[in-house]
């Protein structure tokens, strides 16, 4: 059973500011919150789950304080339209400092819709891409549809968060690729194994304080008569060509 209190301060952590101030976020459903107890990079702090989620998991459970829920308090303390069984509170993870040099990375310049960030990150895991850096004004990594787009792959991708044109400049004699409508066939390139790979806003593009940074311009060619892919879309068929 979960008190009130312990329900009022999980539905806080949907807001940023209440996560901040605790250094948590929430994770909801069994796949997630399944990769993240089995990820030496999460530590999951409290539980609160349906009795036979905790039966079918218990081995999972050794280090966690869990806590059985009937439906009706997992439907009060889920972020969810679709209460699904778990809910986890976790500890946010460490920003440690991280180098550019002889690594494929991602860029994102203001990707504000949760969704796309989340799938973003979930596609750099596919592809092998461990770290993303991020304008400031990118979705919040630990935002709930964030967290529950990566599907586990938050705890395996490194994402940070940098004013972009000067930490790119900062960057000596890594090579900077810009997703553009025009610009060199990304299908006819060869893989890179180093660089910074620059996707940005669907609706406004990259910034111009970015392009002037560029090494090249690289473009997906069109065939038909959509105006622009979507962002998440769009990384997935770069990281295909480039990796």
């Amino acid at each position: 059973m979960i008190s009130k209190s312990q329900s009022k301060y999980i539905q806080s952590l949907g807001q940023k500011k209440h996560r901040d101030e605790e250094g948590v976020f929430i994770a909801e459903g069994p796949k997630l919150v399944t990769e993240l107890l089995k990820s030496k990079n999460a530590e999951v702090k409290n539980l609160y789950a349906l009795d036979d989620w905790l039966h079918d998991n218990e081995k999972l459970l050794t280090d966690v304080d869990a806590i059985a829920i009937n439906e009706a308090e997992l439907e009060k303390i889920s972020q969810l339209k679709t209460p699904n069984r778990v809910v986890a509170v976790v500890k946010k993870f460490e920003e440690k400092e991280s180098t550019t040099k002889g690594k494929l990375s991602l860029v994102l310049d203001t990707i504000q819709d949760p969704g796309n960030f989340g799938t973003i990150i979930r596609t750099a895991d596919w592809f092998g891409v461990q770290q993303i850096f991020c304008s400031h004004d990118c979705a919040d990594l630990y935002n709930p549809k964030v967290v529950q787009a990566t599907t586990g792959s938050i705890a395996r991708v490194k994402v940070f968060y940098a004013d972009l044109p000067s930490w790119v400049k900062q960057q000596n004699e890594i090579r900077v690729y810009v997703t553009m409508l025009e610009g060199k066939d990304v299908t006819r390139m060869t893989a890179i194994k180093e660089g910074l790979i620059i996707i940005g806003n669907e609706a406004n593009g990259i910034h111009d304080d970015l392009l002037q940074l560029a090494n090249e311009r690289i473009t997906i060619p069109r065939k038909g008569e959509a105006e622009s892919l979507n962002a998440g879309v769009a990384t997935g068929i770069v990281l295909a060509c480039l990796v």
